[in-house]
């Protein structure tokens, strides 16, 4: 288990080497990137800035991932996530698990990106040129972490 909250950007082909580097016990890996989008509510977005109360965050990734450990049969799961400003197109999460088969790694990696959408202590704000906004929480966001 494997996570971190860092402000600069991460190699999504560096950090999925080092997930898998010397194991022979891993069958698949699936990966999720998350991304600054241009626009939010119809509205241009300039930049997103992601603050976290730190100590705590890397706690609630910790238990998020053991969790994920517990259900299904993983070798390994890594969760990156930034913080600070971000303009559209930069990355802002990075989220694997490899496991000996397919359907736990894809399983693994949508309930730790659903846990991260709705639970994890992330606050967003969005800057537009009218201003900036605090992201509410999605109804949509809860829903999906639900069905776990």
């Amino acid at each position: 288990m494997v996570s971190r909250v860092q402000t600069e950007d991460f190699d999504l082909s560096a950090e999925l080497a080092g997930l898998r580097k010397g194991r022979t016990d891993i069958g698949a890996i699936a990966s999720f990137v998350g991304l600054v989008r241009g626009t939010a509510q119809g509205e241009a977005i300039d930049a997103m800035t992601l603050e976290h109360y730190p100590g705590m965050t890397e706690k609630a990734l910790a238990e998020i991932e053991a969790q994920a450990h517990s259900r299904w049969s993983l070798q390994a799961t890594l969760i990156v996530h930034r913080t600070g400003r971000l303009v559209p197109g930069d990355q802002i999460v990075l989220v694997a698990a490899a496991s000996p088969h397919r359907g736990d790694a894809f399983a693994a990696a949508e309930f730790l990106m659903d846990f991260l959408k709705s639970r994890a202590p992330f606050w967003k704000k969005e800057g537009t040129r009218d201003g900036g906004r605090w992201v509410d929480a999605r109804d949509s966001d809860a829903e999906a972490l639900n069905r776990w």
